[in-house]
């Protein structure tokens, strides 16, 4: 999984979600669903074969299948964006504009501003083991949510705001605010609804983490080979809103980039669309016929520091290494101009953008002048980093810029499991470059801060500075911001702290750069580039 922009960072039982790939007991109990193996891919089921409308749509994920598929625990790229195909919300979100629309709910909220939203679930709605879905099941997956003793990567999305839910009828259910809160409505799509009488089994969860999906969506899990491909095919009883278009798929899981592209292009290409495309390979496919398109967001390079590892504890030292970044350079030569230089924690197309106060432009001797005044001579920095392709294409850029100001760089890319599993076992270290993409989440800015930096997860516990007195402050001011019933001075109250954050640099981007999909436009209509990890066809066809 050494491309999953995201993997489990931020979930506390992170090191959990990434153990287990082998079979999971329960699917043995349920009709359609294979073991996991962990074969190589030539000896698995590739789902592949049919004909017409009948064929399979093979699909490349640039990401891991063997992270968490557990949906109250993922942030893997591959698993969260196969959820998406597997199980339905109350609500789910389109995958572009995330504007929320009726899933296992039959209708939105009329007043997205009140304390106690209403759900009434979709007639004849039933689990991919052909049992219904009931209002048990949802009060079971939001208990899990909510409970204090259970610690979710979901949980630091609901328990701010969402005080509980209760079932109304065995169809309807009734979820109760601690105050008003407008955006709540698109979280509801991270709530997956999860039958009870699946995952409330002793070890289900465990099996979840391992690959068992069992969901009410328009396609069901149908093989999952960690390491390989994972297969699907469309549920014949599924009667929600979007309806499946394809009668099997086979995703693929290709990490390196050069077969990934490989697998889509030629005459004899295995698949018809992939993503995370290499900027390099664009033209190519394109003069091969492909329709390749990039999404803008929150994808980012961002540098950690240890912030008890001085002088990284000095904050004219971490301001003086993001200044002397030529970010330029790094857009143009390493992203091929599909990014920019960050001018705030959110991307320029986050509807809470705001320039920051403090803007890192490339400046080399107001870095010098920052290391100068804190006393700082002679620094030798070992950069942590993840092996993501387009992080790899990043880094020199990053070495040249500290070197020419007299900080002796050493880079050491590594797997993304192997870097966080350092920060796990609490290693010391000096800064991390990695990737992140809270846009597979939400679009919210109070999502995406709280994601980063909220005071109990892991981000911070990796910087070691949520005991800070600003930090102390800081997550005050972002529960008042959560609070705020104004749109507009929420608005104005994030775009402050988020200065707070540019100013503090612990945990800051670098650049936002766009995300590639490529497809054939030949043989598929439908399909949107999507500005955060993996693809999503609920809406897509044959031609």
């Amino acid at each position: 999984m050494r491309d999953d922009v995201i993997r489990d960072v931020a979930a506390p039982g992170r090191r959990a979600l990434l153990r287990g790939v082998g079979g999971f007991g329960v699917a043995a109990a349920l009709p359609g669903l294979g073991a996991c193996s962990a074969g190589p891919q030539s000896t698995n089921d590739t789902g592949s074969g049919g004909s017409g409308k009948d064929r399979t749509l093979t699909a490349v994920i640039g990401y891991g299948n063997d992270g968490s598929w557990d949906p109250t625990q993922t942030a893997s790229a591959f698993s969260m964006a196969a959820n998406n195909h597997v199980y339905e919300g109350l609500l789910d979100t389109d995958p572009i504009t995330r504007v929320p629309y009726p899933a296992l709910g039959t209708e939105v909220p009329k007043d997205s501003g009140a304390t106690t939203w209403r759900f009434r679930l979709r007639p004849g709605a039933t689990f991919h083991d052909g049992k219904p879905v009931t209002a048990d099941d949802v009060v079971f997956v939001f208990d899990r949510i909510l409970d204090p003793k259970t610690q979710t990567l979901a949980k630091g999305f609901f328990e701010s705001w969402l005080q509980g839910v209760r079932k109304t009828g065995s169809d309807s259910v009734e979820l109760v605010l601690k105050f008003s809160f407008p955006d709540g409505l698109s979280r509801l799509t991270l709530a997956k609804i999860m039958p009870k009488h699946v995952f409330g089994r002793p070890g289900a969860w465990d099996d979840a983490i391992k690959g068992l999906a069992v969901g009410s969506g328009p396609y069901r899990q149908t093989a999952h080979h960690p390491k390989s491909n994972t297969t699907f095919e469309a549920f014949d009883a599924y009667n929600g809103p979007r309806r499946p278009a394809f009668r099997k798929m086979n995703w693929l899981t290709i990490v390196d980039a050069a077969p990934r592209v490989a697998k889509i292009s030629g005459t004899d290409a295995g698949a018809q669309i992939a993503d995370n495309i290499p900027y390099a390979n664009i033209s190519r496919l394109e003069q091969g016929g492909l329709k390749v398109a990039g999404g803008a967001g929150m994808n980012n390079l961002f540098l950690m520091f240890d912030t008890r590892h001085k002088p990284f504890d000095d904050i004219r030292v971490r301001q003086a290494l993001h200044y002397a970044i030529d970010k330029e350079k790094m857009v143009k030569v390493a992203l091929k101009g599909h990014g920019r230089a960050a001018s705030s924690f959110l991307d320029q197309g986050n509807p809470s953008y705001r320039r920051a106060r403090t803007v890192y432009d490339y400046d080399p001797d107001k870095a010098k002048a920052l290391l100068k005044a804190a006393g700082v001579t002679g620094l030798s920095i070992n950069v942590l980093a993840v092996n993501v392709s387009w992080i790899a294409d990043c880094l020199p850029t990053i070495k040249a810029s500290w070197d020419a100001i007299g900080v002796r760089t050493t880079l050491a890319p590594q797997e993304t499991t192997a870097v966080f599993t350092k920060m796990d076992q609490r290693q010391d270290y000096q800064v991390v470059a990695a990737a992140s993409n809270p846009n597979q989440f939400g679009l919210d800015a109070d999502l995406i801060m709280h994601y980063n930096y909220g005071p109990q997860n892991l981000w911070m516990r990796y910087t070691r500075w949520a005991d800070h007195p600003v930090a102390q402050q800081l997550f005050k001011d972002m529960d008042r911001a959560t609070r705020e019933p104004d749109a507009g001075r929420k608005k104005a109250m994030v775009q402050d702290y988020i200065d707070v954050v540019a100013e503090q640099a612990v945990l800051y981007p670098v650049i936002h750069n766009e995300l590639m999909t490529a497809w054939d436009p030949r043989l598929l209509t439908g399909i949107r580039a999507q500005p955060y990890p993996g693809i999503n066809v609920l809406q897509a066809a044959w031609v």
